[in-house]
């Protein structure tokens, strides 16, 4: 068995990859790994709508039972209230079921500690060498030290409600606005929660069936959105996830505002406030240099970590920062939420086209986004590839023609023997012109 955890928890087809089987496993492991000092660790549970979720929520129950942990079912909800929602119960643990922007027949298992952040990669190995090293953590307990299901006083989805709104200072009477809501998780609450702040709120996308999620809408399918946007004359759209902790908008001309995007609008906002925290945004080496230029003109720092929101949350928590990100839309806000959080992103959006009483599309006018070529490469062995000295010296020679007006970042992926080749520069034409390059020195090195 190779490595359990991606960039986002555990994932895969559900019921082949991802079987009940490992979900019972990684309930045990995971409230062995997290408990805390008590003997009987609270693990909170979300999902999002695919039919896969009730499987895999009892196979997890069911694990973290067998070593005495109790759970709290919160249903479908999108995964940043789960994160909340640990903290608030005071549990040892979150565990959201999704596989976020991928279609029903995948699925996945994410984990938050009891402060409501993302494992880090240690925490995750650990649980991960419990399960590949068939490590018995049952104990075989008995009687009363079996786990059971609680039942939370209040309703989940309500407390989240609240503590959205808890965050805002403003009214949106007279805006009109439609939500994507992927046919996921955010559409039991997201027209709730905008219609609470007197927004006129059109929704699309939010019938989910179980076999519909991220079909064609969403975040990573925005063209009906846009479409609507302009066809019915409104202010703004917003679109999540699946599991509703990404958010993209669209202007009122049916541009799209991506995640970048929405970090450079939000960041020159807490600036202006004096609440940008040493004048950095958190963002990871995939998100766009043109945003990055456009952050320096405005006294505004970008500092880069690895792919994933978690190694975003983990650079923030080291030092306090005050907003990070990823270019897909995972927005962290670290006043309010320890993970990324699309409604909530929605939220600070439309803060900012109040406060500043303008339409969206004024709002990013600064900022030219540089255009970028990505080629995958499937070679034999990724690792010898890039320890080629023709393949550094293509790289090296591609970085140095750019000479600071773009960039070229080479990323071997986690998951397949593939290389990731990107190159961003002001025009297109070198982008792939240079992209190709490297590609081909890659191809000869591989064979």
């Amino acid at each position: 068995m190779g490595r359990l955890f991606g960039t986002d928890g555990v994932r895969g087809i559900a019921n082949k990859e991802l079987t009940p089987e490992l979900a019972f496993n990684l309930g045990k492991a995971g409230a062995h790994v997290l408990k805390r000092e008590n003997n009987k660790p609270v693990v909170v549970i979300g999902k999002d709508t695919r039919i896969s979720g009730d499987m895999l929520e009892n196979a997890l129950t069911a694990g973290i039972l067998a070593v005495g942990g109790n759970v709290i079912k919160a249903g479908v909800i999108p995964t940043p209230a789960v994160a909340y929602l640990a903290r608030y119960y005071n549990a040892d643990a979150g565990i959201v079921i999704s596989a976020s922007h991928n279609t029903f027949e995948y699925n996945g298992i994410k984990f938050f500690n009891g402060d409501g952040y993302k494992l880090d990669d240690l925490l995750e190995e650990k649980i991960e060498d419990i399960i590949i090293s068939s490590i018995d953590v049952n104990s075989h307990i008995t009687g009363d030290k079996i786990g059971k299901c609680l039942e939370a006083a209040e309703n989940a989805t309500e407390l989240y409600a609240d503590h959205l709104m808890s965050t805002v200072d403003f009214r949106l009477d007279g805006k009109k606005i439609v939500l994507d809501c992927a046919n996921g998780a955010a559409s039991s609450i997201a027209k709730t929660v905008f219609e609470m702040l007197g927004a006129r709120t059109y929704m699309i996308h939010d019938e989910p069936d179980g076999l519909n999620i991220n079909v064609d809408c969403g975040s990573t399918h925005i063209e009906s959105l846009q479409k609507f946007v302009v066809e019915k004359g409104l202010d703004v759209g917003f679109a999540f996830d699946g599991d509703a902790d990404r958010c993209f908008a669209v202007d009122e001309k049916g541009n799209v505002l991506d995640g970048d995007l929405i970090m450079y609008l939000c960041a020159v906002h807490m600036k202006e406030r004096n609440a940008l925290i040493d004048d950095t945004v958190v963002a990871t080496i995939a998100s766009n240099m043109g945003v990055e230029k456009a952050l320096e003109k405005q006294g505004i720092r970008m500092k880069r970590t690895p792919v994933g929101d978690k190694y975003v949350s983990l650079e923030m928590q080291e030092h306090g920062y005050s907003i990070g990100g990823e270019e897909s839309g995972h927005i962290i806000f670290n006043k309010y939420s320890t993970t990324g959080d699309g409604i909530l992103t929605a939220i600070r959006v439309m803060e900012i086209i109040v406060g500043k009483k303008t339409m969206p599309s004024f709002l990013t006018a600064g900022v030219t986004l540089f255009p970028k070529t990505q080629i995958n490469k499937r070679v034999q062995d990724a690792a010898a590839v890039l320890e080629n000295p023709v393949v550094k010296e293509a790289i090296d020679q591609a970085s140095l023609e750019l000479d600071g007006s773009g960039r070229v970042l080479i990323r071997k992926s986690g998951t397949e023997p593939v290389i990731r080749i990107l190159v961003e520069a002001r025009e297109e034409e070198v982008c792939r012109k240079l992209a190709e390059q490297i590609a081909a020195k890659m191809e000869e090195a591989g064979q």
